[in-house]
């Protein structure tokens, strides 16, 4: 099975469209999270989601602009995306966004998704001490999780504890890095954020899960940062949103 697994789209329609292009053919869509916030198409990415995930597992975002929990943790700007956000999505996107389940989530043989942390949705995984303790009582051997817009990982193998760091080489352009997932060994995969990366990167990251071939393959892909950054000022979204879209952070 060729899973393609994705997080924090965060709104913005022309980075998932180039995602899902670059994807090319997969057996299943797995979402992470946040599908909205911050950028200017909440309706038409959560569309896509009901239309072709066949996982999706509720963030942080989702929940405070669906009305589920108050904004008061985020900063301003967020807070402000969020009610702008929860004005102009349809009624039946609101109510379908309500609806979308708390992680983890069983998913394939071995896998299961989270936003966050496996241990608890709104807790971040940066560092190998924050991914110490999950990696221990998670209930599977893989975990895909979002949240942090960091792409890559943490895993177990035997005695062997390593962080996960893709190495690109061509700012600008598609690349690819891929590592091992073998039966036996644990592993904290994060796909990266497709619609706001906070890793110095601008491009969108996404990530294919083979299952068979026991790997996991991130990407980076290019998107028109220009059209994404436009329907933000039109939407009259704060200015940041528009802004640190080309900076990757």
């Amino acid at each position: 099975m060729r899973v393609l697994v994705i997080s924090d789209i965060h709104g913005n329609l022309q980075a998932l469209e180039a995602v899902i292009a670059a994807a090319g053919s997969f057996d299943a869509l797995w979402n992470l999270g946040d599908m909205v916030g911050y950028g200017a198409n909440p309706n038409e990415i959560i569309e896509r989601m009901r239309a072709l995930a066949t996982i999706n597992v509720r963030g942080n975002h989702d929940r405070v602009c669906s009305g589920l929990t108050s904004s008061e943790g985020f900063n301003p700007v967020a807070a402000e995306a969020a009610a702008w956000t929860n004005r102009h999505l349809s009624k039946e996107n609101l109510a379908w966004l309500r609806d979308v389940p708390q992680g983890p989530i069983e998913a394939g043989k071995r896998a299961m998704c989270a936003h966050g942390s496996p241990l608890h949705e709104d807790h971040y995984i940066v560092t190998m001490r924050d991914a110490w303790l999950p990696l221990q009582r998670m209930g599977a051997e893989i975990t895909f999780f979002g949240h942090t817009h960091v792409q890559g990982g943490f895993s177990q193998r035997a005695e062997d504890w390593e962080e996960e760091q893709p190495v690109y080489h061509q700012p600008g352009a598609p690349e690819q890095f891929t590592i091992s997932v073998a039966v036996g060994s644990r592993h904290l995969v994060n796909p990266g954020s497709v619609g706001q990366p906070r890793d110095i990167d601008w491009r969108a990251a996404f990530a294919i899960y083979d299952e068979d071939a026991e790997k996991v393959t991130f990407y980076r892909v290019p998107y028109d940062v220009e059209a994404a950054q436009k329907a933000i000022r039109n939407a009259q979204l704060p200015e940041r949103l528009a802004a640190r879209l080309t900076q990757g952070r």
